[in-house]
């Protein structure tokens, strides 16, 4: 009696798993989240113990849950041994069996995304492919290698997921959203059979032919890679105490999770707008928080802060020192609707930066717009922009415009969003082809 449970993390577009034997009542949990809470739950519901930890690799994206488990239950935490790692850990080997009750877990070495990549094949018929095989993609090879040598290691490693039969069903650590890697799908599962017929990345009959493809990395590597990667791989991390709400911010960088209109209408000079319920909120503050900088987060209530504060554990920022509910938040930020930025453009002198990666610029963007991702602004400076001119956010719908200018307003910049719709809403934008495209 096979236990199957899936987890999405939709913030992250992390994927993990329960899998057990309901009738012996145990069961192990593959590539847990930092909030374990969720497996303990369906556990308990299920009627089973949770025995073992088993990770497909290092996880550079997230925080792994696997010190809290050993902490708090003292499970024990088994991963291929080229990983290497600070804690006490079950080495696992390629072609190992690992069983949980009368569940067997063949361990499958795929490397490519990391070294010590494994997947688990479960009682033949379920393929936990981790970083390797996505639904509709592959695994980006340049988080822990070279390029080159990563993608190398990953065609074979996909090779041998095809080996697996047509009829094996496929479960990704990772879903749409995720920036290890890119173009996969928003579906959960899939077979081989179907990436065998429509998944790009196993199209390839020659190495060197995907090698180039793969080794091409456009997708922005996740921001707090080397700090996650060093906490996935140190010692046991418990959970933080949970933040406490403050009186003021001190001398601390506000981070003002509540939704951007709220923000626009008022807030603490110098806070920075994620909002925590914006989607990808621990990606886009990984991106546009300084590492070891401490935070204090700026909420409508509690359960938000504590929300917010959840999510930023997830992607490794623990350096939270409390929250505000109702602070003296008197400055506002002007928003453009996208009608009034078509009226705007004929104005002399404007700066309309446009916040989107570089790939999504070439296919259209508006003439005369600058371009300099969001994620960026921080980390290179201002020094593309007048201070002396007004300046304008656009983004491709209106998220990331608001982040974008919340930072520019920051740095002293007369700036507004176009915080509602963006570059979608033109039709008369220009494309732009680069050489070999």
């Amino acid at each position: 009696m096979l236990l199957f449970r899936q987890f999405v993390n939709e913030d992250l577009g992390c994927a993990s798993y329960l899998v057990g034997d309901a009738q012996s009542g145990v069961a192990v949990v593959v590539d847990p989240a930092f909030a374990i809470e969720q497996y303990l739950a369906v556990a308990e519901q299920e009627g089973v113990r949770i025995e073992r930890v088993l990770e497909t690799h290092t996880h550079a994206d997230h925080v792994s849950g696997h010190g809290r488990f050993a902490l708090e239950h003292g499970l024990p935490v088994a991963i291929h041994r080229v990983a290497e790692p600070d804690y006490p850990f079950e080495p696992l080997e390629d072609e190992q069996v690992v069983t949980t009750g009368k569940v067997n877990i063949r361990v499958v070495h795929t490397p490519g995304h990391r070294p010590e990549h494994c997947s688990f094949v479960v009682d033949g018929a379920l393929a936990l492919t981790g970083d390797s095989m996505f639904v509709g993609a592959a695994a980006r090879p340049d988080l822990a290698v070279a390029a080159r040598e990563g993608a190398e290691d990953l065609y074979r490693s996909l090779g041998r997921l095809l080996d697996l039969g047509d009829d094996v069903q496929i479960y990704p650590g990772h879903v749409a959203g995720s920036l290890c890697g890119g173009k996969m799908s928003s579906d959960t599962s899939s077979t081989i059979a179907r990436e065998r017929a429509t998944n790009e990345a196993v199209q390839f009959r020659d190495v060197q032919e995907f090698v180039l493809v793969s080794a091409s990395v456009s997708t922005p590597r996740p921001p707090t890679t080397e700090r996650v990667v060093a906490l996935n791989r140190g010692p046991w991390l418990a959970w933080p105490d949970a933040p406490q709400e403050l009186r003021e911010e001190g001398e601390a960088t506000v981070l003002d999770v509540r939704p951007f209109h709220d923000y626009s209408a008022g807030h603490i000079p110098g806070a920075i707008s994620v909002p925590v319920d914006g989607g990808s909120f621990g990606t886009k503050s990984g991106f546009v928080l300084m590492t070891d900088e401490r935070i204090v987060l700026h909420a409508k209530n509690e359960a938000e802060a504590l929300e917010a504060a959840h999510k930023l554990w997830a992607v490794g920022i623990l350096e939270i020192a409390g929250y505000l509910i109702a602070p003296n938040a008197p400055k506002t930020l002007p928003t453009l609707d996208v009608d009034e930025l078509r009226t705007l453009l004929e104005s002399p002198g404007l700066q309309l930066v446009d916040v989107r990666e570089t790939t999504e610029r070439d296919s259209g963007y508006i003439p005369g717009s600058t371009n300099v991702p969001y994620r960026l602004l921080r980390r290179i400076g201002y020094g593309a922009l007048d201070r002396s001119k007004p300046v304008v956010t656009v983004c491709e719908s209106g998220p990331r415009a608001a982040i974008a200018a919340s930072l520019l307003q920051r740095d002293g910049f007369d700036v507004s969003a176009v915080a509602d719709g963006g570059i979608a809403d033109f039709a008369d934008t220009v494309a732009f082809r680069r050489c070999g495209a």
